[in-house]
């Protein structure tokens, strides 16, 4: 193992978007086992320093991995097209206005069914943006047009969380009368 491999590399998996999960996990626990700071007691302090500095790289590599969204944006930054979220939040004008449409939804949202419907929708949009991520990394390897689908994700991720907290609320505003 070299610590200066990228994700896809110390997994031992192809640099692109599909993947599959369960190998994902799979290869982790294996990598874990490897480099567990126990396996190298015997060899001291400083050994075992090296282990968890292991174990810390395939952690973050396994995040890193295993999430589509997080996966998507490594591709662009790994192709020379970082994401830059923080910096660069332009997206297309019908995107603005989905996300105003679904931010009024979630607002006059009176019950659990009208977020579960909202969640649908949002849900639906998820998968649309995962696959057309899947497309433009794995199949045109256009990362830099790959970038807008992954800002889109992470908006999309955001309001999903969103939906999901205030279903939350209203599930314990119920219990709590």
């Amino acid at each position: 193992m070299n610590l200066q491999s990228n994700d896809f590399e110390l997994f031992g998996l192809p640099p692109q978007f599909a993947q599959d999960r369960t190998a994902i996990d799979a290869r982790w626990k294996e990598l874990q086992r490897e480099a567990h700071p126990d396996k190298f007691a015997a060899q001291g302090a400083a050994a075992q320093r090296v282990a968890m500095q292991w174990s810390v790289r395939i952690n973050e590599a396994y995040q890193r991995l295993k999430e589509p969204l997080h996966r998507a944006a490594y591709l662009c930054e790994l192709n020379a097209a970082p994401v830059n979220a923080e910096n660069n939040t332009a997206m297309p004008a019908a995107f603005l206005m989905q996300q105003m449409e679904w931010r009024e939804a979630l607002d006059e949202a009176n019950s659990a069914a009208d977020l579960d419907a909202l969640g649908a929708q949002v849900l639906a949009a998820r998968r649309e943006a995962l696959k057309k991520c899947g497309q433009l990394l794995d199949e045109q390897q256009d990362y830099k047009g790959a970038v807008q689908q992954v800002r889109g994700l992470m908006f999309i991720e955001k309001f999903a969380n969103d939906v999901d907290a205030r279903l939350d609320r209203m599930d314990t505003e119920e219990r709590g009368q």
